[in-house]
């Protein structure tokens, strides 16, 4: 049971970064990225049922992952409008 919490914990940090690929990969102005919430939030519950450290670090920053994407999309468009 606990290698498919595993492999469900893994696939959450892989299906959380596959969630932001309309907004930077194809300048699609998509509200996917907001299921990255959903999907690293059940990945962080999976990964304390099974205590692993990785993974929880992980998730959380598939959680996290809106702000420093935030920042460097505004540090990009603040360096091209000085150009």
């Amino acid at each position: 049971m606990n290698n498919f919490i595993k492999i469900l914990a893994t696939a959450t940090i892989a299906i959380s970064l596959l969630l932001w690929v309309p907004n930077i990969m194809f300048q699609e102005a998509s509200s996917l990225w907001l299921y990255t919430f959903v999907v690293a939030g059940l990945g962080i519950i999976l990964s304390i049922m099974i205590k692993s450290k990785i993974l929880l670090i992980g998730n959380a920053i598939a959680f996290l992952s809106f702000f420093p994407v935030m920042f460097v999309g505004y540090i990009f468009d603040f360096v091209t409008q000085l150009l």
